[in-house]
């Protein structure tokens, strides 16, 4: 695979590294960060690829749960994402930057008025993140049902499917919404800039060199 291209006029260019960015609540952070740096960029209407004015990146947009996804096969060699998603899915990643956005709480939350009592020794959890659950409470050894949700799994103390849910919580608005509360807080859950470990050998001194235009003084963790 080739890094190096020629332009209009015959000059050698580096392809630009390729970068998935998710929708949703995290990608007007990323914008705003990507803008301070030098690297504007901006998806027309309806297109899913964009490059920054200076043809150092070139960003895809895809879903927040898809991007460990595209950067596992290679499509993006790099991609955007929190511990929540990239956990779920297990794959083996360079964390290569914590990005000072996004951080949230992953909890245990149920109804107001439920009584612990009632749940004889065994929880049932209604969740997205079926994996963290799971090993959540097998690494404590408590037994644990776990039902997967793909919508609003606040919905399910609500209507009797599940005591407990494992969610995201920011500020706590829609629990309260619901009449639920926390239990416990299980994890914090921040963003990170990661790294197909195959493209980041390939690409390693543009890859830093980004790195360096992000934050200087922060190195990589792998």
């Amino acid at each position: 695979m080739k890094d190096r291209t020629a332009n209009a006029s015959g000059t050698a260019r580096r392809e630009p590294l390729t970068i998935a960015v998710p929708k949703g609540r995290l990608h007007d952070s990323v914008r705003a960060l990507f803008g301070e740096c030098g690297l504007q960029f901006s998806f027309e209407r309806r297109k899913l690829v964009a490059e920054d004015g200076t043809g150092r990146v070139r960003l895809m947009l895809v879903k927040n749960s898809d991007v460990p996804v595209y950067v596992n096969h290679g499509i993006a060699g790099l991609g955007i994402c929190g511990d929540d998603v990239l956990y779920e899915y297990g794959f083996d990643y360079y964390r290569l930057m914590t990005l000072p956005f996004g951080s949230t709480r992953m909890c245990l939350a149920g109804r107001r008025d439920h009584n612990p009592d009632q749940d004889h020794g065994r929880l049932r959890v209604a969740t997205k993140f079926t994996r963290f659950a799971h090993d959540f409470f097998h690494d404590r050894g408590i037994p644990v049902e776990v039902i997967r949700l793909g919508g609003s799994v606040e919905l399910a103390p609500v209507l009797g499917l599940a005591p407990y849910i494992v969610d995201l919580v920011e500020t706590g608005s829609t629990l309260e919404a619901n009449d639920l509360v926390v239990t416990e807080e299980l994890a914090q859950i921040s963003v990170h800039l990661i790294a197909n470990p195959a493209y980041y050998k390939f690409r390693y001194q543009q890859v830093e060199e980004l790195l360096g235009i992000l934050n200087g003084e922060q190195g990589a963790e792998r």
